[in-house]
């Protein structure tokens, strides 16, 4: 039975958590609003329908999550419970940028049609994703907590806390005095003058040194400002219409979408995951409906990017955090986005202001990582990691110096692409190794040939025997894998038969 429980509304530990989710949330916003733009979209599209879409589903998931923290509080009986952090999946939100919304405007040339086709594919991914979440916790049961966090890890250490922490050193006057003001009262628990939250204090210093040592320019303000009005949110057709395109001429696309949609899904089950190590354990299939259903809500009213739980979760939940933060930030970024304020906030605050906030939730994530497993496992979580740094040196750099890129190895590019899957599976691998549960080691091994061999790992698409060389060297492994079970379960006969006849000596 529910135990009752005083669960607040709102507590002053809500305070920093809300400040790092939004700027969480309005540095993809501000990476949307400049690459559209720059893109050549109208600001009639962007911030007239994909603003207030994403603002849309922003609200609902943050909105749930704090209804399903409340539900926790009261079935367990405590006041200590954090809602699950929720937003626009980063890596999701640049696949979707430059891997469908730039192809479809290429094949268009119609900046209307290509938000249609970038619709109705968010559309398809959010459908997807809520399908998926019917099998969540028979994944999660089956895969080993080493290697989910391991490899969630690895996209916090390299895309999270390494790219932000780049970012602080960017402007150094403003980022490193930031930064230690974060790591002070958050990490050191001291407080801030006046009794200021950390995270605001942080960023209010930050503008502050970048607006009088010239580092911040008053005309963006003043560009920003030229964009605050009042954009509605509206449903429209545009899911519809952008479907028919989707399934004939950009049919194409849906090599992307699907692959990248598994690994949204994935990325929530390891968040999920994250926050039950740190003390908060919710129902993964739910999540995964959430972030589904949420990012479909999205597409209906204009928005293009796929949403997820995110790993900066364990870092509110260690800050103390409750729901009240969820709830603020679904407020927020609704007016925000009716009002047109993320135009003037994204030319006001400085990035190395509010990366330093970034930084500290990554690097939460790793500590988490191995705090929550047993020191046997660390060789399985770093292997975990490792397939992020490929995947970081692709995407940064391959697209423009891809001969640098090979010459430092040729294995960089196939590991990096699908290094979520990889991750998991050399993380699984691993501990299964380490546990002497051999079997389930080459079925995991199996399970990366099979990934290899339609392309959702080590190739650059999905298509049958995408890479031969990895699926067949899976398929090996697992075959020795077999072979150490034989052996194992050989010695282990032996040993007790040895035992036996000793005892038998004995008596």
């Amino acid at each position: 039975m529910d135990k009752v429980v005083h669960y607040p509304w709102y507590k002053k530990e809500d305070t920093d958590a809300f400040f790092s989710l939004f700027q969480n949330n309005l540095a993809n916003f501000v990476i949307i609003v400049v690459t559209m733009l720059g893109m050549g979209f109208p600001a009639s599209i962007v911030f007239g329908k994909v603003i207030p879409g994403a603002a849309v589903a922003v609200m609902v998931g943050n909105l749930y999550y704090a209804y399903m923290a409340n539900r926790l509080a009261k079935k367990e009986g405590r006041t200590d419970v954090t809602a699950l952090t929720y937003g626009i999946s980063t890596p999701v939100m640049f696949v979707f940028l430059f891997g469908v919304l730039a192809p479809a405007y290429a094949l268009t040339n119609n900046y209307e049609l290509a938000w249609k086709v970038a619709v109705a594919a968010a559309f398809l991914s959010g459908l997807i994703e809520a399908l998926v979440s019917f099998s969540g916790n028979w994944v999660r049961n089956r895969i080993p907590r080493p290697a989910m966090l391991g490899a969630l890890a690895g996209v916090a250490l390299t895309f999270i806390a390494g790219e932000m922490l780049f970012n602080v050193f960017s402007i150094p006057v403003v980022g490193l005095v930031t930064f230690i003001i974060i790591i002070v009262g958050v990490v050191g628990k001291m407080a801030m003058p006046f009794n200021i939250p950390t995270s605001l204090f942080a960023i209010v210093i930050g503008t502050i040194l970048a607006f009088t040592l010239g580092y911040q320019s008053p005309e963006k303000i003043a560009e920003g400002l030229a964009n605050v009005g009042f954009y509605p949110m509206l449903p429209s057709f545009a899911v519809f219409e952008g479907m028919s395109l989707l399934f004939t001429a950009l049919v194409g696309l849906l090599a992307v979408i699907l692959p990248i949609t598994i690994y949204n899904a994935i990325e929530t089950m390891n968040n999920v995951d994250a926050m039950a190590a740190a003390g908060d354990s919710y129902d993964v299939r739910e999540c995964q409906a959430v972030d589904g259903v949420g990012t479909m809500l999205g597409a209906i009213f204009g928005g293009l990017f796929p949403t997820t739980v995110y790993t900066a979760t364990v870092g509110s939940k260690t800050m103390g955090a409750g729901r009240g933060y969820s709830i603020l930030n679904a407020i927020v970024f609704g007016i925000a986005a009716l009002t047109g304020v993320i135009a003037a906030l994204s030319a006001l605050i400085p990035i190395a202001a509010v990366a330093p906030i970034l930084v500290y939730a990554g690097a939460s994530m790793v500590g988490t990582a191995f705090k929550a497993n047993e020191s046997k496992y660390f060789i399985a979580i770093v292997i975990a990691m490792l397939p992020y740094f490929a995947n970081y040196m692709m995407t940064r750099f391959n697209s423009s110096a891809g001969e640098t890129v090979a010459n430092i190895s040729t294995g960089i590019v196939p590991l990096g692409q699908g290094a979520m899957f990889t991750g998991i599976i050399l993380g699984a691998v691993t501990v299964f190794i380490i546990d002497r549960q051999f079997v389930k080691a080459s079925i995991f091994s199996l399970v990366g040939a099979a990934l290899s061999f339609t392309g959702f790992m080590h190739a650059p698409k999905l298509a049958f025997n995408a890479a031969p060389q990895f699926s067949m060297a899976y398929l090996f492994v697992s075959i020795f894998l077999i072979y150490c079970a034989y052996q194992h379960s050989a010695s282990t006969a032996k040993d007790i038969g040895h035992k036996s006849m000793k005892r038998s000596v004995a008596s």
